[in-house]
């Protein structure tokens, strides 16, 4: 006798769950949140925290994040000009599954090294 196959309450298309995953699906944009999340920084301050991205992928990354409303982006008045990056109150919002998501990293890590001793 088959199973009767059960009819999901929300329309895949409307999934928050789906939407979120889809906006964390670049390889780079956790790693900036969670670099912004200590401060403010510049653009120069986020490419020596986060090793082995380059220029372009974070210039594209840091304007997504700017039009999803995620980050602010502040032109300071300096000489020369330069720009400094923050976590918007929506940024905010995405830390605690940030963190937990860094938590089971650390012990995926640490698995990881159990089992190749």
């Amino acid at each position: 006798m088959a199973l009767k196959i059960r009819k999901n309450q929300s329309p895949a298309a409307l999934c928050p769950v789906g939407e979120c995953m889809a906006f964390l699906r670049g390889a780079w944009t956790p790693n900036i949140i969670w670099q912004l999340s200590g401060g403010a920084r510049r653009f120069s301050e986020l490419r020596n925290d986060i090793k082995n991205i380059s220029a372009k992928v974070l210039t594209q990354r840091l304007r997504e994040l700017e039009e999803l409303g995620v980050i602010h982006r502040a032109v300071m008045s300096t000489s020369p000009p330069s720009v400094e990056y923050s976590l918007s109150e929506l940024g905010e919002e995405l830390m605690p599954a940030i963190a937990a998501i860094i938590s089971v990293g650390h012990r995926l890590k640490q698995r990881a090294a159990k089992a190749a001793a």
